[in-house]
């Protein structure tokens, strides 16, 4: 076998190697995707049953109720054209309120509510911590 056949395999056993790589890498995270829905989508597409997504729209203005037991919180999301009904059961995050942004990590029921197991906040660019704007804001004064 010449220098250059044994170049050209390795170049190609190489590449082999790395596709298989890519492969396995892509089937392994294959479950770990969580897909992200809008209201409006679900109600298009149908519900993603027995699977992980996300579910993204704004919190609907008097939608949110507090349970008695001080932890689960119902709520609906929507994205202006349809709402799903919430339900998520631990601490919510400072930024959650009625009319922001919301992800909810979780699974939907089979009735078309979403059973959330995680909840991010989302906030526009122009969000600063309170206690930064204060400190920016005294700067500002100092220096004038």
């Amino acid at each position: 076998m010449t220098a250059k056949n044994q170049r050209l395999t390795l170049v190609l056993l190489a590449l082999a190697a790395i596709v298989g790589a890519a492969l396995l890498a892509l089937s392994a995270l294959k479950d770990q995707a969580a897909f992200f829905y809008a209201p409006s989508d679900v109600s298009r597409l149908g519900l993603p049953l027995g699977r992980a997504v996300r579910l993204g729209g704004m919190v609907e203005a008097g939608s949110v109720a507090r349970e008695p037991d001080g932890v689960t919180v119902r709520f609906i999301v929507t994205d202006g054209r349809a709402t799903t009904p919430v339900t998520f059961a631990g601490i919510v995050p400072d930024l959650f309120r009625e009319r922001s942004g919301v992800v909810a990590e979780g699974q939907f029921r089979p009735d078309g509510s979403f059973l959330a197991t995680n909840l991010l906040a989302k906030h526009d660019e122009k969000y600063m911590p309170p206690q930064l704007k204060g400190a920016l804001h005294e700067t500002k004064t100092l220096e004038k």
